[in-house]
């Protein structure tokens, strides 16, 4: 009866004072909280996740910079960092990072999420998105410099465009890829506008704007370097008629 107590004493959130850990989200969406690591210090950074491994949750680190993946890795021997997605990974207790399960059940259920890169200095953001959609219970394969300043390399890939059941479309510069993927799929398209360019790119915008007056139908749009949302999307759309236990 106590630890019962204890356990809705700290719903719908937990409140730390800096911070309201929403211990609820895994109730309501089958995904618990992930932790935005800019803005925040590496003490509260594992104050977050020690609160929500404690409660058998896997603790998701986003956009960690050095300092604060080595004190996660540091905390938590289990911990992994996937270094160029800038994400550490706390899995729950007794289980390792690369077999946690994400919220749609066994992956082999699913169909394959293929995140796809304009560049190589797009990877960062391409590489959150797969990490994102991977830890969350999808399957991903990457596809990666395929730009259209080459479009030979992304034609020669086109059975892998055609197999998948979602695809997460990253670019810089100009930002066609994405229409020129939309253009040749039947199936979702989520583009992602990356920071990636010289001055006319205005920081992601140019890219941004591409995106969202794209012509190819079947293609959504998340912000500027959102590789977490569109990864997190990517997922959602993914499971699809699949019970995720919501």
């Amino acid at each position: 009866m106590e630890e019962a107590l204890e356990e809705l004493r700290h719903l719908p959130y937990e409140d730390l004072g800096y911070a309201r850990i929403d211990h609820h989200r895994s109730l309501r969406t089958g995904v618990p909280e992930v932790i935005y690591c800019p803005g925040k210090t590496t003490e509260q950074i594992l104050s977050i996740a020690e609160r929500i491994h404690a409660k058998g949750a896997p603790a998701m680190a986003t956009r960690a910079d050095a300092n604060a993946a080595a004190e996660l890795v540091r905390r938590f021997p289990t911990a992994r960092h996937y270094e160029t997605a800038r994400i550490v990974l706390v899995p729950p207790e007794g289980k390792e990072a690369e077999r946690v399960e994400g919220a749609a059940g066994p992956s082999q259920q699913l169909g394959t999420v293929l995140v796809v890169s304009a560049g190589t200095a797009d990877i960062p953001v391409a590489e959150e998105a797969a990490v994102t959609a991977s830890v969350l219970g999808s399957p991903v394969d990457r596809l990666y410099d395929v730009g259209v300043a080459g479009l030979h390399r992304l034609l020669d890939q086109r059975h892998r465009l055609f197999s998948a059941n979602v695809l997460v479309v990253v670019a810089g510069m100009e930002g066609a890829l994405a229409s020129v993927v939309g253009g040749l799929v039947r199936r979702p398209v989520i583009a992602v506008p990356t920071s990636v360019g010289y001055g006319a790119n205005f920081g992601g915008l140019s890219a941004l704007l591409t995106m969202l007056n794209t012509c190819a139908a079947g293609v959504a749009v998340v912000n500027i370097d959102n590789g977490f949302g569109a990864g997190y999307f990517a997922h959602i759309v993914n499971i699809g008629g699949h019970d995720n236990g919501g």
